[in-house]
């Protein structure tokens, strides 16, 4: 194993926890992790289900155009188009849609933020979610250490659970509990009646008080017209 898969190695049994690796699986790790001294960037951060970046050239239409026209020509004249045919030609890449998403794994109980391709979110679709995508797909083909760590991880995880001891109510406690919801339930729904009746009954007192000021300033305004008419008539 090269000094790359030895640090590898050493991350991913530091991250998921040397007591929670049984020999079989750190094998298995060991045989994935690949043997090479290359450090990767980008490409070794995320669920990429193969898709990685490709190069190539980007073929002009006079190209094409001249390849079908001397398709039926002779060797010699195939060869001696071949150099102009090499300038109508440019060297690019095709990088994959990469997109960084937030999915729910119900084995955490919590979202995981990583950074996946569309093709890679068509097969966790498929397979039912992230945990069931990280456990079915091989370690062979977890070509990224973030996808061996969060497979791994799973593995874990699913292993933990399996040696807890599940209990179960029995059928009079389980009726018992039943009966405490739908008390709790009642008396929500009485709490809540409650407080719309005395809602209302502060808003109809004030709807009193506010028509009876309305009443006393109408009588006000008449009381000064009156008194004004008293006034020009002595005048």
């Amino acid at each position: 194993m090269a000094f790359r898969g030895k640090e590898m190695m050493k991350k991913l049994v530091k991250k998921v926890g040397a007591e929670n690796i049984t020999p079989e699986l750190k094998e298995k790790l060991k045989a994935c992790v690949p043997d090479t001294k290359v450090v990767m960037g980008r490409a070794k951060r995320g669920l990429y289900a193969g898709r990685h970046i490709q190069y190539g050239n980007r073929v002009s239409e006079d190209e094409l155009v001249m390849v079908l026209l001397n398709i039926q020509a002779s060797e010699e004249l195939n060869y001696r188009f071949l150099g102009m045919l090499h300038g109508f030609r440019s060297r690019r890449c095709w990088k994959p849609n990469v997109q960084e998403k937030r999915l729910f794994s119900y084995i955490f109980d919590s979202h995981i933020k990583v950074k996946v391709t569309t093709h890679a979110l068509r097969c966790i679709d498929k397979a039912g979610g992230i945990d069931e995508y990280l456990l079915k797909t091989p370690y062979q083909k977890m070509d990224t250490e973030m996808g061996l760590y969060w497979k791994t991880k799973v593995e874990a995880r699913y292993a933990e659970l399996g040696q807890m001891e599940v209990a179960f109510f029995n059928p009079e406690d389980e009726a018992k509990l039943e009966q405490g919801f739908k008390d709790l339930n009642i008396a929500k729904k009485d709490a809540r009646r409650e407080a719309r009746r005395t809602f209302r009954k502060k808003g109809g007192g004030n709807k009193g008080d506010e028509e009876a000021s309305i009443e006393g300033g109408g009588g006000s305004e008449s009381h000064q017209e009156d008194d004004n008419g008293w006034l020009e008539a002595k005048a």
